[in-house]
């Protein structure tokens, strides 16, 4: 049944429907969790403002968000899929609501499952009493309002440990709530409550899908890129702009900086051994990302990083790249996964086709023949004593550029 035909159906019930967004992690907060859920219902009303014309209100560790107009109602189960990007929220539902009478919810929800059974010849029915004083216990719920349904639905079976719908029914404070299918939702913490990150953000697949690992532990990312034109084209930039738009659909707003180092990649290659190259460049990579992160008030470093994916991801290779920040953490939250787990939650998130686009990124300028995937610290910065480091760095940070994303 589509929205338009469950919203009449439901209207002729005198029933309207919701959707109820369940609260994940931030129910474990203590004296601080109305900060967290402040921040959440923020995220969840920006959201909200492009679906229509809805209210939120929260109780009981949970956001209701009830169609005020009938276009509102018509597009519930879209708003119910924009809901599910909501970090902090882990399940959301459409339900019907309902009065809190017990013969009212009897004569209802047996007809409610006949027009969303869609064939399934095994339920069950799980019943909460949040509101204590509803006469009714949670088992005693359940078993009347199983027997209402066996009695609308003659052929269909009961089955407690793996039903094929399982239909709940919530006594809450104002009201009572049934649904039989919810949508997992993004989980994690809400939206930029840990504080911001900066995101090295290249071209590839790997590092938008950090940035939204980060984002789901409520990190509020910025991003920066490197480029080295004329080595790199400008389509290349453009690609990644797109990721970033991408993005902003699942992490909010993400600033985009960008720093070229064409000055660097050449002096490297002009003065340092071939073999080096990439872990020194990725060396003038983290001091630059270092000094933009001070500048835009980030509190650590994101990188796409996982061990051994490439030579410069191995674990020596990355102590030296580490070596050089002196002030923040640097997060690799793909750092244990494999590509096939990482291409998974690319996809998820929207940048995966954006990312495969043939379009070099800086990389790639000057790769090493036989990159040198053990390396010692004091070797390595013997190498990069031939340059003029904190020129180059100076120089490359003075011409930094910021684009507005557009989401």
């Amino acid at each position: 049944m589509n929205d338009t035909e469950r919203t009449q159906t439901y209207m002729a019930e005198n029933v309207k429907e919701v959707i109820l967004l369940k609260y994940g992690e931030v129910v474990l907060k203590g004296l601080n969790r109305s900060h967290f859920e402040s921040i959440l219902e923020k995220d969840a009303r920006t959201r909200l403002k492009k679906c229509g014309n809805y209210k939120l209100t929260s109780a009981q560790s949970t956001m209701y968000v009830t169609p005020l107009d009938e276009d509102a109602a018509r597009a519930i189960g879209k708003t119910a899929e924009e809901c599910t990007k909501i970090f902090g929220v882990v399940s959301v539902s459409i339900a019907c609501e309902i009065e809190k009478d017990m013969d009212k919810i009897t004569a209802f929800i047996g007809g409610y499952v006949k027009s969303i059974r869609n064939g399934a010849k095994t339920f069950k029915v799980t019943g909460k009493r949040s509101d204590k004083k509803f006469p009714y216990t949670s088992p005693e719920l359940a078993a009347i309002c199983g027997g209402a349904v066996l009695k609308a639905n003659p052929d269909i079976k009961v089955d407690v440990n793996n039903p094929e719908l399982d239909v709940r029914v919530e006594i809450r404070d104002y009201a009572a709530y049934i649904h039989a299918r919810s949508i997992p939702g993004a989980g994690g913490m809400p939206a930029g409550s840990a504080g911001k990150g900066l995101l090295l953000l290249s071209g590839g697949i790997d590092s938008p899908v950090a940035g939204y690992m980060l984002a789901k532990r409520g990190v509020s990312v910025e991003a920066l890129h490197f480029d080295s034109y004329p080595y790199t084209s400008e389509r290349a930039r453009q690609k990644v702009v797109e990721i970033s738009e991408a993005m902003c659909d699942c992490c909010g707003k993400v600033n985009m900086h960008v720093i070229s180092l064409t000055e660097i990649q050449e002096a490297i290659r002009d003065t340092c051994r071939e073999d080096y190259f990439t872990l020194i460049l990725r060396r003038f990579m983290m001091r630059l990302a270092e000094k933009t992160a001070k500048k835009v008030g980030a509190l650590s470093l994101i990188t796409g990083e996982s061990l051994g994916q490439v030579a410069s991801q191995t674990m020596s290779a990355l102590g030296v790249t580490n070596s050089v920040v002196k002030s923040l953490p640097v997060f690799r939250p793909l750092i244990a996964m494999d590509k096939e787990e990482i291409i998974r939650t690319a996809r998820k998130i929207g940048t995966f086709d954006i990312s495969i686009q043939p379009y070099e990124d800086c990389c790639t300028v000057f790769t090493p023949r036989h990159p040198t995937t053990n390396p010692v610290l004091e070797k390595i910065e013997a190498e990069e004593s031939k340059l003029d480091v904190d020129g180059l760095v100076s120089r490359a940070f003075e011409n930094i550029e910021r684009i507005e994303i557009k989401a």
